[in-house]
């Protein structure tokens, strides 16, 4: 099931995360994150405009989706935000990470954002699947911008123009 992330997530949804942050090159952070450090994040993230989705299976969150925003306070970029995702690792391979992005996509065109873009590391190879199988497309290059103790990588920012509620 995929419905709006409560406070009763950040463990898990940190814990997803943090999986992540250790695995290294699926996110650019280098230490875990505290749930503490969530809290704020989630609070920045209103569901009637920027809203984090969970998935939920048995009960537990098994991946999440958050929509945020890009350059915040920029009147002429109000209608582009940034995705981002992350799957539990034992849950991989099994769609989840498509239907959260399929589901956010839905919302963001429900909330009148007409571009969605993801940033990722140019040696996640998964995910750069997986968005590429969602209709995202590349839209440009940092080369390497990211460094993991001297081990480099660049970021990529993949993009998908929307439909929005307005033009429907």
């Amino acid at each position: 099931m995929i419905r709006l992330a409560t406070q009763e997530d950040l463990q898990q949804i940190t814990a997803i995360y943090n999986q992540a942050v250790l695995a290294k090159f699926e996110t650019a952070d280098t230490d875990p994150v505290s749930v503490e450090s969530r809290e704020n994040w989630l609070a920045v993230h209103p569901a009637d405009q920027y809203p984090v989705i969970v998935y939920e299976y048995a009960g537990i969150v098994r991946g999440w989706c958050s929509i945020s925003p890009y350059r915040r306070g920029r009147g002429a970029l109000r209608f582009t935000a940034e995705i981002s995702y992350y799957v539990d690792r034992d849950m991989r391979g099994r769609g989840i990470g498509g239907r959260l992005l399929e589901s956010a996509i839905a919302l963001a065109a429900s909330l009148g954002f007409r571009n969605l873009f993801a940033i990722v590391l140019d040696r996640n190879h998964p995910s750069i699947r997986l968005l590429e199988k969602s209709g995202f497309r590349k839209w440009g290059e940092m080369p390497g911008v990211a460094d993991f103790d001297g081990d480099e990588c660049g970021h990529l920012y993949y993009g998908k123009r929307i439909a929005h509620s307005a033009s429907l």
